[in-house]
Order: structure tokens, then sequence, then C-alpha cells
């Protein structure tokens, strides 16, 4: 399934880094960051993971929730969140049904080699729970601050 602009996100539940079951409709009211990345303390992952950390505070004057999915384990999801200090909430959707849900499992290619995996994807979803933007190909480093740039614009516009 193709998720559009301005489409309702799919909804979910899964159990974050503590055990605790989070679903899309608790956020109801919230502006939520749903940023999926491929696996817990990989190079790339941990680079994108300390950069929303670093721009948390600017996330939380925005008023935007940060979720990050992972297909990894909750155990894997508490040593990747204590081990970089992360503030914001980490999902584990172990059975892929999320990544699935949002079209961002599939084929990739890594030296040479492909692969079944979550692509980097992340959905930038309204209080109302509708998808404001998609961002694919993320640049790990970059992305925060991209978010937090085009956020000043979608506020603007919505």
């Amino acid at each position: 399934m193709k998720i559009k602009i301005n489409s309702s996100a799919p909804t979910f539940a899964l159990l974050d880094q503590n055990g605790q079951t989070h679903r899309l409709p608790d956020y109801k009211g919230k502006n939520v960051l749903l940023y999926f990345y491929p696996k817990d303390n990989t190079p790339g992952c941990t680079k994108e993971a300390c950069a929303i950390r670093d721009a948390g505070a600017e996330f939380k004057r925005a008023g935007i929730v940060v979720l990050g999915v992972s297909v990894d384990t909750v155990a894997s999801h508490q040593k990747f969140a204590a081990k970089y200090k992360l503030p914001f909430t980490l999902l584990a959707d172990e059975d892929k049904t999320v990544v699935k849900a949002y079209g961002v499992w599939g084929k990739k290619k890594f030296m040479g080699r492909e692969y079944l995996g979550t692509k980097r994807t992340s959905f930038l979803i309204d209080k109302q729970g509708r998808v404001l933007k998609i961002y694919e190909e993320v640049e790990p480093e970059e992305h925060a601050a991209e978010v937090l740039a085009d956020w000043d614009f979608l506020k603007i516009k919505n």
C-alpha cells in the first residue's frame, strides 16, 4: 500500500523500549514524526537517532512527538536508548506489521547484496492523524534539521 500526503496514517499498536504499548490514536491532538530505521546500533541509525536527540528541544518547541520504529526487539531498543540517552520512544515492530503497512519494508541493496529490510523513511503526521509529509531515502545526519525546517513551512501552510 502506498501512503499519500493528506491520507490518514495507518494505525498501529506497538511496544516501546520499556514494554509499554503505544497506539497512533493515543497521539490524536499531537503532531508526530514517525521515523522508520533499519537497525539499532548501526552507524547510520545511530547518527540519525543522535541528531534527533540533539534537536530534542526544537522538536518539543515545535510540538512534535518523535516515535522511532524498527523491527528490533524491545530489549534491543532498551539498550540502544540507554546507550545513547535517547529521550524519545522507540517502537518494536518484530512481526513487521507496521513497516509493511507503511510500505517501508522491501528489497534493499548493500555492497552488491540484495536483501529484505526496513527502508529509512519518515512520516510527519498532523494532530488529526493525516500524513503531512513523507521523507524517503533519508540522510541520517541531516534528517532532524530537514524535518524542523519543513515544519516551519508546513505550520504556516496548514
